[in-house]
């Protein structure tokens, strides 16, 4: 009896080393078969420093009346003095734009001798008209958008927003960076497989990051998922990442 148990228990191990054996050579196969699916994958990038070759720059005055005719005949002078300030500053008309005159009644709060409220009652107009100067003449702009003293002397209350820069061949450079980093990736590519005793085979797929045109010299926190568009510095730096996935033999 003790013979036939130790033959049965030597045949059970047999058949579980046998089991242990196939599920680890199945493992071994599925590995060669996946392991390599993924293939090599690299991500290269390219950046160019640039500078600006377009200014916007935005402002709007306003006035206050009694009646809407007093106030749209001031809105006119003071709109005749910006642009006179513009065109002595070598501004010419086309680059130049004066907004429609937007016009709101004004209201003020009334309260009894007691000082409870009794209502709203109009006590005016306001009216606002906004203007933008657009050119190539970066210079020339900047220095007039920072000196506006002769129109505040002059009575005109304008409220000068900061310039906006941009530029014109954003499409060119973004098409060269493309290429840029394209080669920098295929270059991490080979690299990674000539290490590795292969060579690279078929791409298998290729992704494009997103571009981040920042303030030059800014950190990297300055980037954001979906991308950023720096409009508030003159001189500016330009970032895009390729993603490329090739097969390895």
């Amino acid at each position: 009896m003790r013979e036939y148990k130790s033959v049965v228990i030597a045949l059970i191990a047999a058949v579980s080393a046998v089991v242990c054996v196939s599920i680890f050579t199945g493992g071994l196969v599925d590995y060669k078969k996946t392991g390599g699916g993924s293939g090599i994958t690299a991500t290269g990038s390219a950046s160019c420093d640039f500078e600006s070759d377009l200014i916007v720059w935005r402002g709007s005055f306003s006035v206050h009346g009694d009646t809407p005719k007093d106030t749209y005949s001031t809105i006119k002078k003071d709109a005749e003095l910006v642009k006179k300030y513009l065109e002595e500053n070598n501004v010419a008309e086309d680059e130049m734009v004066f907004s429609s005159i937007n016009i709101s009644q004004t209201y003020t709060s009334r309260y009894d001798e007691e000082g409870r409220y009794l209502g709203e009652e109009p006590d005016g107009y306001d009216l606002t008209q906004g203007m933008t100067v657009t050119s190539h003449d970066i210079d020339k702009v900047e220095e007039i958008s920072r000196d506006i003293t002769t129109l505040i002397e002059a009575g005109v209350e304008l409220e000068s927003e900061q310039p906006e820069y941009y530029y014109t061949k954003l499409d060119e450079m973004k098409l060269d960076l493309i290429e840029k980093a394209t080669a920098n990736a295929k270059s991490r590519i080979d690299i990674m497989a000539a290490g590795t005793g292969g060579t690279p085979g078929k791409l298998l797929s290729a992704s494009l990051g997103v571009f981040q045109i920042t303030a030059r010299n800014s950190s990297s926190e300055s980037y954001s998922y979906d991308g950023v568009l720096d409009t508030s510095s003159r001189s500016k730096t330009a970032m895009i990442t390729v993603r490329l996935n090739y097969s390895a033999q």
